[in-house]
């Protein structure tokens, strides 16, 4: 597991920081918030929340990768240390040793918000959710078979004919397609 923070500018010249997990071997990507000033307790309270929202499934949890952010506190490391998770804070200036969370968001960037003006929290928090939903259920990952995170045992696509109806699905007002064969 992994998890970051990154930021994104409004154009009315407004910084907001998205916090999100991301699990290293399904890929699954969960925002965990948004906010104007990410402090210790905020970030803190955002991590029990996603553990409440694993359930039984944290306990599959080994390591927690996170970088050294101020706003990573010994409060927040506590919380995974209490379920038996080990966090492992990223090497200064060493990027690559959370590359799974930082190739996150390079895709959300290149793909949805640097494609968009965000205008506030609001416009911000339904781009970013719409782009997770995206990613977790339908974008094929090389990784996994090319199979999106939701769907890692689902049955073979039918074979294509030419009589093969597809139908498309715009996301985020046509700036994301997705396609699939009509029933």
């Amino acid at each position: 597991m992994a998890t970051d923070l990154f930021h994104i500018d409004t154009v009315f010249l407004q910084r907001w920081f998205v916090l999100f997990f991301i699990d290293h071997g399904t890929c699954r990507v969960h925002i965990a918030g948004i906010t104007r000033h990410p402090t210790g307790p905020w970030i803190t309270q955002q991590a029990r929340n996603y553990l409440m929202d694993l359930g039984d499934h944290a306990e599959s949890i080994k390591f927690l990768i996170r970088d050294r952010g101020a706003y990573f506190t010994d409060s927040f490391d506590s919380v995974f240390q209490a379920t038996g998770i080990r966090v492992v804070p990223t090497l200064p200036a060493v990027p690559r040793m959370n590359a799974i969370a930082e190739r996150w968001i390079g895709s959300c960037r290149r793909e949805a918000t640097d494609r968009i003006l965000i205008t506030g929290q609001r416009h911000l928090r339904l781009v970013v959710s719409e782009y997770a939903d995206h990613y977790n259920r339908h974008r094929p990952h090389r990784s996994l078979g090319q199979h999106p995170p939701d769907q890692l045992i689902a049955d073979e696509p039918r074979s294509a004919s030419d009589r093969t109806m597809v139908s498309r699905l715009d996301r985020l007002g046509g700036l994301i397609h997705e396609y699939k064969q009509a029933a």
